[in-house]
């Protein structure tokens, strides 16, 4: 019989050392943990061996075979997906403004398919796959209705702690009970014996010795006598083992031994007193020795012996038992369930449950919006000059400036040295001044004098919009270096130093203002059109880079503008002085005042209008409001900065800025030059320039012309002057800017008004400047020819050299010379500067359109897009990823498809540089495959799926597939979306899931998965954040595979997936395989895909009499494949070196906590359903009993001598034996325990009496228990026999090799623990007792022992043990 037992384990040592054999490649040595004894020093390089591979059920199949029963069950929802479990969402499309951004007739204009495409994406709505648990899919922590923890918890009262708060009544309750009692002053030394001790060390400290009420002594130390304070320190004698005199440190000294090795020193002042404390302290020590021991042998007599009984005897003794048990525990449940119901779950008070992760909360990701960088208001209040005089006929009215002025407000980045906004033109004069201006304000609305007043412009009366006096701003990189400059013009009359001249003295103001005021009103009748520079003012926006506005400073000096530094950057040289008082100082002032103020505007300011002239939410359409306009913010051409279009904006702003006229003969006259701005759409003879000009203030919002400021006598004017044009939706080849420039006459001598125009103004050239420029907007400086005649058909002029041209006859001035210098800056949301982007588009159009589409032609435009501008990318990057998915479905060629996910790849690569968030916003709102059509086009998913895996089988391009790995979420949620609008779309979701999608795709998707794994598990090293990222996606992949795929095909998949993994494989590995294993087992219907349902032979008629499985048997495995899987991997965890386990053990603590607190699964029929699915829970930990340490399971750390340190060393090893798990046996503990567990339990008895020696008793019987001796050869295979008869048919699924023997850590079996009882708790009472029917006897021991462990690692221990550990 024996030698038949030796041969089994020799036989099962041999499949072990075989089992290595076969996976030592892929193993590698643990990582020992610091502070533990390394594996190696305790086996001889033994490995664990990897576990059996069990296949998944055939998940759709199981549902088929077994609808009756899954219909039939009073919990089918927990078996079964809801209906309609995803569906296709449409939210509204919200923007900020009251009226969509897209002009109506837009749509029916565009023609190119850039344009089209992006007037598409911005009135799109937004799309996204709507999962209706997906509340569910993460982490317990983002639960929905979780229930928060109570605030307060109920106050309940131990006998353990009834005596704490009594500190004044100490000493008398001693001497009530008749205890002893002593207090005196004793020298205190060093506490720990390890550190030597010196004389210096003791401190003189007032005891006192007194007894608690439940019979145990405490001695306290104060720092003076007053002993009603808090002591400093307290010694329980309860653990003092002996008091020993100890004079080799200082006289009259004695030593507290206590049973954890520690010691205490004392010193008296005086032999006397030290006997008289020795005496006392021994007294008290025999007390309670005696105590113990008579308490113990009472114990013992009540005890009865199984063995002392008669066979018959002890039948009817079980028998009886049996029966009083069921009375019992039926009155028992009774009471309890009136208990339970104000009770919190098992997990609510947890550490775990309560500690804050961030670790794996996903972004929150919301729609496209239009994002501004700091706002903030300019108010502009009024501009005053010393100058001052009543300006009407009969003198009858306020004081005011003699002439209207002209204010103009941008903002300077003197740090990136350029202009950071739009002109903001605003017209401060009293209505009286303006009044002088009233003859010409025909000319300025273009013609229609003031009856366009009356249009309204996006529903808003255009009145409103005409004097603007407040402005938002937005700064998107603030800094102290920004300023807001105003330029001040009036209208022209002269050089600038004649005109500022009356400005700048203060003397006899009455009569000069008269003199001004009479030359202002002749100029205003005759120039009133035309404008001169004046002054100029700055002043700091920030105080710093966080955005705080510096409300305080105020407009400096008004400067005389200098007609040679008239442009921006002459005036930015001028800013780098601003602050530079010697230099600005030397700069002529005119007296006069600017008053505006800034100040923080709310996103929700009222009546304000955009660039555009469109109103804004919170919009007051009223006669009397005041209009606020948003002025446009200058973006720098970077990435970083940039964001994606949502609104439809199409603006070019057109700068004259330089003409050389001084080297010109075709013109007698050509000094004060004014240049007149049109925008028109051809050149014939009958054509009229676009009304899509923004108009100044007092004029028409929209006009046909713009003039530039007049500089007096200068043949070669500079001008700064910003000219803002609303470009038409569709840009065509007759497009252009059309430039007039006049000689303007500022002689006013003659008399009256009644000279002809012609003698005010004379044409002296044109120039003109095509809009598009191989398909694309000019922007930036040009430098082109001024012609003297303007004849019909001048764009189709064209220079071909060697004096040839086509097209008219034109004069060129000063021989055709690039005399006029002009910029462009173009804010457009549909046309782009990027020629590759251009390109590609119109190659697209060309192809829809009809043409014969070359494969080889386009991949050479989708390879040019990798030289896209970064900025453009991000700007329309909706628009272009629409455009690659569409070329992607479309495509006939694989090239082409392998081509365009390069682009994809590098499209994202790109958006990752800290604008992650545009990529996860158009996943989940934007993207939408067409409508499929199999004749045209194929599905999105079937071809990203095939490009994807070419990428990662080609060696070559390294780069392209670590980006694809990093990267990988983008494309694999792309898949997920893509399959879930087709099956809606093709109202597929009504079939079979195994008919959902062809063989082929699956067949792809196995193909990525495995091609996918090995770049994980070999790269985790040189690339750790592309294998984390990849594996990462991955598991999300798979995750929602669940719900759009056959289910027992995506099981597969996971299968496929942990056979890349091993054990004894580094850290790292470990860490990617529970990270994939979290997200997997996180999906919101968990519980329906392990089927938590009987899988018996023939019919079960209920539930109870279904055959549980309490071990991972190979069935068990297959049939609840993914807890299966879990526990498998967590019971092969077990085994390897700390933080593996620790990993392992949250993942399955994690998932637990989730079902406590699901909503769904409340009721207590359901949390016992779910306990089913972690029965084989029991076995892994009675599996791995020994290492539940008893002796380091008290819920405060105890510590350790040297000699505990050897003592653990011996604990699981022996020197030349096999290395397995030491089986305890059933009398390991000793009755004592149980006494006095249940009597803490219970109140019986005290935790600070008797109980230390039962904890003592405890590990000294776990340190027999443990220990492994070679003269023991019978016990361990006995216990294994047993076990095979038992509960352990299968016991083969974790991998039966070598098991480690060295203790868990106390964390580990706090949270091993949590999940028993969760189990243990939940679990249905015919569960219970089917387990106790099956389980063999030492089993049933090491079952119970666990409990005794949960009982001891869980205890309450008072707050004087809290406190003292």
């Amino acid at each position: 019989m024996m030698q038949g037992r030796v041969n089994r384990l020799f036989k099962k040592d041999l499949h072990v050392v075989e089992t290595m054999q076969r996976y030592k490649g892929a193993a590698c040595d643990p990582e020992p943990d610091v502070g533990q004894t390394p594996l190696s020093e305790v086996t001889d390089k033994t490995l664990d061996a990897k576990p059996k591979d069990i296949e998944p059920i055939d998940y759709e199949n199981v549902l088929l075979q077994k609808k009756a029963q899954i219909i039939s069950d009073p919990l089918r929802d927990m078996l079964l997906f809801p209906n309609e479990d995803f569906q296709i969402k449409i939210l509204k499309r919200h923007g900020r403004t009251l009226c969509s951004t897209v002009p109506e007739n837009a749509r029916r204009e565009a023609q190119s398919l850039l344009v089209t495409e992006c007037i598409k994406t911005y009135n799109s709505d937004w799309h996204l796959i709507h999962y209706r648990y997906e509340d569910y899919s993460g982490d317990f922590r983002k639960l929905p209705n979780k229930t928060p923890r109570p605030e307060k918890l109920p106050v309940h009262v131990f006998e353990v702690d009834e005596d704490v708060d009594k500190d004044e009544d100490t000493a008398s309750l001693g001497s009530q009970k008749g205890g002893i009692t002593k207090q005196g002053w004793l020298h205190k030394g060093n506490m720990n014996s390890a550190i030597s001790v010196t004389m210096r060390s003791f401190k003189r400290r007032f005891f006192h010795l007194t007894q608690l009420g439940d019979g145990s002594y405490i001695l306290n130390f104060y720092k003076d006598e007053k002993i009603s304070k808090e002591p400093k320190g307290s010694i329980f004698l309860d653990s003092c083992m002996g008091v020993v005199q100890n004079n080799k440190i200082r006289r009259y000294a004695f030593e507290l031994k206590m049973q954890d090795k520690s010691s205490y020193l004392l010193a008296a002042d005086s032999d006397l007193e030290m006997e008289e404390w020795i005496g006392s302290l021994n007294k008290i020590l025999q007390s309670t020795f005696e105590a113990a021991m008579q308490e113990k042998r009472n114990g013992d007599s009540l005890e009865i012996s199984d063995d002392e009984l008669p066979c018959q005897g002890k039948t009817e003794h079980v028998t009886s038992w049996e029966s009083m048990h069921y009375e019992l525990t039926k009155s028992t449940r009774e009471i309890e369930a009136k208990k339970n119901e104000g009770r919190l779950k098992l997990f609510m008070l947890d550490a775990d449950s309560q500690k804050l992760d961030f670790s794996s909360i996903e972004p929150d990701v919301k729609p496209f919006e239009e994002k501004f960088g700091m706002r903030f208001l300019v108010k502009c209040n009024d501009l005053f000059f010393n100058l001052q005089s009543c300006v009407a006929e009969n003198e009858e009215g306020p004081t005011t400036n003699v002439e209207p002025f002209f204010v103009t407000l941008a903002l300077f980045d003197i740090k990136d040295n350029r202009k950071i906004s739009a002109d903001f033109h605003v017209d401060l004069n009293h209505p009286s001044v303006r009044y002088m201006l009233l003859n010409s304000t025909a000319t300025m609305n273009g013609g229609e004098g003031l009856a366009s007043s009356q249009k309204s412009i996006n529903g808003i009366p255009e009145n409103l919009l005409q004097y603007p006096k407040q402005g938002i701003f937005s700064v998107s990189c603030p800094h102290q270096d920004i300023f807001l400059v105003a330029r001040v013009e009036k209208v022209l009359q002269g050089g600038i130093t004649q005109c500022a001249e009356p400005y700048m003295k203060s003397s006899d103001s009455a009569k000069v203002a008269q003199k001004v005021l009479k030359n202002a009103k002749q100029a205003c009748s005759r120039l009133g059109q035309y404008r001169m520079p004046f002054a100029w003012a700055a002043r700091p926006i920030f105080k710093d880079t966080q955005g705080t506005l510096d409300k305080n400073a105020r407009f400096s000096t008004l400067y005389r503008q200098d007609s040679n530094k008239l442009s921006n950057e002459d005036l930015l040289k001028l800013l780098l002085d601003f602050r530079k008082p010697e230099k600005m100082s030397k700069l002529p002032v005119i007296l006069g005042n600017l008053d505006i103020t800034i100040d923080n505007v709310t996103p929700d300011f009222p009546s304000c209008v955009n660039s555009s002239y469109i109103p804004v939410k919170h919009f007051e359409n009223s006669p009397k409001v005041l209009v606020t306009h948003e002025v446009e913010e200058f973006f720098p051409c970077t990435a970083k900065l940039s964001q994606p279009f949502t609104i439809y904006n199409n603006h070019l702003y057109v700068y004259p800025k330089h003409l050389k006229y001084d080297s010109q003969k075709s013109f007698a006259k050509a000094r004060n030059i004014a240049v007149c701005l049109e925008f028109r759409d051809s050149d014939e003879e009958e054509s009229q320039p676009l009304r899509c000009i923004y108009g100044r203030p007092g004029g028409s919002v929209f006009t046909k012309w713009a003039f530039s400021v007049v500089l007096h006598h200068h043949h070669n004017p500079e001008f700064y002057d910003e000219v803002k044009v609303e470009l038409p939706t569709q840009l065509h080849e007759k497009h252009h800017l059309l430039f007039t420039f006049y000689h303007v006459s500022c002689d006013n001598s003659s008399k009256g008004t009644t000279k002809k125009k012609e003698t005010i103004e004379s044409q002296v050239g044109y120039a003109w400047l095509p809009i598009l420029k191989d398909g694309r907007v000019v922007t930036n400086d040009n430098q082109i020819s001024v012609s003297a005649n303007l004849p019909v058909g001048y764009l189709s002029y064209l220079e071909l050299g060697m004096g040839k041209h086509t097209g008219p006859e034109i004069k060129w001035v000063d021989g055709a010379k690039h005399i006029f210098k002009v910029a462009t800056h173009l804010v457009s949301t549909v046309y782009t500067q990027d020629q590759h982007l251009n390109n590609f588009f119109q190659y697209c159009q060309k192809c829809d359109s009809g043409a014969q589409a070359s494969g080889s032609e386009l991949v050479k435009f989708l390879k040019s897009l990798h030289a896209m501008e970064g900025h453009v990318m991000i700007n329309f990057l909706p628009t272009i990823l629409n455009q690659l998915f569409r070329v992607l479905a479309r495509a006939s060629h694989e090239e082409v498809a392998v081509n365009v996910t390069r682009v994809l790849v590098h499209i994202v690569s790109q958006c990752h540089e800290g604008l992650e968030q545009y990529l996860r916003s158009y996943i989940k709102f934007v993207f939408k495959t067409e409508p499929w059509n199999s004749s045209k086009c194929k599905t999105v998913h079937e071809e990203l799926t095939k490009s994807m895996t070419v990428l990662l089988k080609t060696t070559a391009d390294f780069l392209t597939c670590n980006k694809l790995l990093k990267y990988s979420w983008f494309f694999l949620e792309a898949l997920i979306k893509s399959m879930a609008q087709h099956l809606i779309e093709t109202s597929k979701l009504k079939l079979f899931r195994n008919q959902r999608f062809p063989a082929s795709y699956q067949h792809t998707v196995e193909t990525l998965v495995n091609l996918l794994m090995p770049h994980i598990t070999q790269k985790y090293k040189d690339k750790p954040e592309e294998a984390r990222n990849a594996n990462h996606s991955l598991a999300v992949f798979i995750k929602r595979c669940f719900s759009l795929m056959d289910r027992g095909f995506v099981f597969k998949q996971i299968n496929n997936y942990i056979k890349w993994f091993n054990p004894g494989n580094p850290k790292t590995l470990f860490e990617l395989k529970f990270e994939f294993l979290r997200v997997i087992c996180n999906h919101e219907h968990f519980i329906p895909l392990n089927l938590p349902m009987p899988f018996g032979k023939g019919r079960v008629q209920r539930y109870q009499d279904l055959q549980l499985d309490f071990t991972l048997s190979d069935d068990f495995c297959k049939n609840h494949f993914l807890v299966g899987l879990l526990m498998r991997e967590v019971g092969s965890a077990l085994q390897e070196y700390r933080d593996v386990r620790q990993m392992a053990i949250s993942v399955l603590k994690s998932l637990m906590i989730k079902h406590t607190f699901d909503d769904r699964y409340t009721a207590k029929s359901q949390q016992a359903r779910i306990a089913t699915l972690y029965l084989p829970l029991f076995g892994l930990l009675l599996d791995n009993v020994q290492r539940i340490n008893v002796k380091d399971c008290s819920p405060f750390p105890i510590n350790q001598s040297s000699n505990g340190r050897k003592e653990d060393t011996l604990l699981g090893f022996q020197t030349g034996t096999i290395t397995t798990t030491p089986q305890r046996s059933g009398n390991s503990l000793d009755n004592s325990i149980h006494r006095d567990v249940f009597g803490v339990i219970s109140g019986t008895a005290s935790p600070h009496g008797s109980s230390t020696p039962s904890i003592n008793a405890v590990r000294h019987a776990d340190s027999r228990g443990s220990l492994i001796s070679t003269d023991s050869g019978t016990s361990l295979p006995e216990r294994s026999a047993e076990k095979s008869n038992s509960l352990d048919k299968n016991h083969g699924c974790v991998g039966s090799c070598v098991v480690r023997c060295d203790k868990l850590e106390q964390l580990e079996i706090r949270s091993l623990l949590m999940c028993f009882l969760y189990v243990l708790k939940s679990m249905s009472d015919d569960a219970l007792i089917t387990y106790w029917n099956k389980a063999a006897t030492p089993e049933m021991m090491d079952f119970f022992t666990i409990l005794e462990v949960c009982l001891h690692q869980f205890r309450y221990m008072g707050k004087r043990y809290i406190a003292r550990y």
